[in-house]
């Protein structure tokens, strides 16, 4: 699924093409693509056909554009979700939804897998004179943005009983880390991902945010994760950060700080790739 990366990529591709651009049609070949939105497909197009895009924004794993003060169209990538910027006229195979604009611009939200929405969503204060979408509302404040409370995270993360890896998935402690981000940070800062939440110290916690921080801008800067075909920017190019990949997926092959290899264990239905050596299991008192 993408993470915060890949969504920051498509958010910036988008926004000088669609800040102040009017959506002149809608068209919806897929009503799966919209079981996000409260109302039927002709309601979503009513309500977006004519409407003034003003600029994408995003928090944590979820995209939104606001459509005048009190909406916004709400896109989740899902796990193969492309929002794809054409030229009028351009067609896209599994395309479920599209807008044409009035500056000739074409958006295709293409979904192979269809487990990707766009929704009509109402905007609701989330301080700091922001508004969110209200099915984004629950979701935590990335490590990125610039009102991320670093020390609220501290307590409440000394608060969770439970391994380490679980809390950084957790979009309502911290949002936009997935498994590709969760392992490469966590092997960066030597933790096990296994390692209680409430054993670590103050400065462990910091170093780990640095590390979180310091791999998504790397990814950024790269144009994300892409494994596939799955994922593409605005564009339909490919990031190229896997090639940077330090523990994901690189089971097998020598670590590159130590040299021992990295291995992959079963971890909530996926994987967690670490080094042994360097990511030891801490030793807790009985």
């Amino acid at each position: 699924m993408p993470e915060l990366p890949e969504v920051e990529v498509v958010r910036a591709g988008l926004e000088p093409a669609v800040t102040g651009a009017t959506i002149a049609s809608v068209e919806v070949f897929d009503e799966r693509s919209l079981r996000r939105h409260d109302g039927p497909s002709e309601d979503f197009v009513h309500r977006l056909t004519g409407a003034v895009l003003e600029r994408p924004q995003r928090r944590g794993k979820f995209l939104w554009i606001p459509v005048g003060a009190s909406e916004a169209l709400v896109i989740h990538l899902g796990m193969s979700g492309q929002v794809l910027l054409r030229q009028a006229g351009a067609e896209d195979l599994r395309t479920r939804i599209r807008f044409d604009l009035d500056t000739g611009d074409r958006i295709n939200f293409v979904d192979q897998r269809i487990f990707g929405s766009m929704a009509i969503d109402e905007l609701v204060d989330a301080g700091f004179g922001e508004t969110v979408p209200t099915q984004v509302s629950h979701i935590a404040r990335d490590p990125l943005d610039p009102h991320f409370d670093e020390a609220l995270f501290r307590t409440r993360l000394a608060k969770k009983n439970t391994g380490i890896k679980r809390a950084l998935l957790d979009q309502g402690l911290i949002s936009g880390i997935g498994n590709i981000y969760a392992d490469e940070s966590l092997w960066r800062a030597k933790l096990h991902y296994e390692t209680p939440t409430a054993t670590l110290s103050t400065a462990k916690v910091t170093l780990l945010l640095h590390e979180v921080r310091a791999v998504m801008v790397q990814a950024l800067a790269e144009g994300g994760t892409s494994f596939d075909e799955q994922y593409k920017n605005v564009n339909g190019t490919s990031g190229y950060f896997e090639r940077s990949l330090q523990a994901y997926g690189q089971q097998g092959k020598p670590c590159p700080r130590c040299g021992r290899l990295i291995v992959r264990e079963q971890f909530m239905n996926r994987g967690s790739h670490f080094c042994p050596f360097c990511q030891r299991m801490p030793k807790v008192a009985l």
